[in-house]
């Protein structure tokens, strides 16, 4: 293994952490990994341990930032951040009408944590009655990008278009040609 330097590392969430609830589900995780580390060492009398069994979404977020969770150092960097990212990372509510499938999350994740916040967490609901497009909140703002909110906004356009239609009385029926057949 390579020396270690003194700089702490930089670690990041993976976009397989989505929202709050992947977060606690890491922190619950690591605090029992913690746990079981610190009991296999006292019971082995400092003879080598094995790391307990881990989640995909914990294996993700070890791989992605080379951590050691043998390491204490590196645990307490993964639980100083999960913390923090629990308590105060930004937080965005999206609807949509029918189940985002996970690849669509995951790139969704990736592009805001790259475009608004590198912490990012993001909670996808469902609103059926919204036809299509999403709806956005945050702390502070509402976004209404749905099909239904286009509609509203351009009721008078739409209406406007549908009077100027020909109705199916005013339309002449075209004359039909001897021998054709259609």
């Amino acid at each position: 293994m390579a020396p270690r330097d003194n700089q702490p590392k930089s670690i990041f969430l993976p976009t397989q952490v989505v929202g709050p609830v992947d977060v606690a589900r890491l922190l619950r995780e690591l605090e029992a990994i913690d746990d079981a580390l610190l009991q296999l060492s006292l019971r082995s009398g400092g003879e080598a341990v094995k790391v307990p069994k881990t989640t995909l979404m914990m294996d993700k977020t070890i791989e992605q930032n080379k951590l050691n969770l043998l390491q204490a150092a590196d645990r307490m960097a993964l639980l100083n951040l999960l913390s923090a990212a629990k308590e105060r990372a930004p937080r965005l509510h999206i609807s949509f009408s029918a189940d985002p499938s996970p690849i669509f999350v995951d790139k969704l994740v990736g592009w805001l944590r790259k475009e608004i916040h590198p912490f990012l967490l993001l909670s996808v609901g469902l609103q059926p009655t919204i036809g299509a497009g999403c709806m956005v909140r945050s702390i502070n703002h509402r976004f209404d990008l749905s099909l239904r909110q286009d509609f509203a906004n351009k009721r008078d356009l739409l209406l406007q278009q549908l009077m100027a239609q020909p109705t199916q009385s005013q339309i002449q029926p075209q004359p039909q040609v001897q021998g054709v057949k259609a």
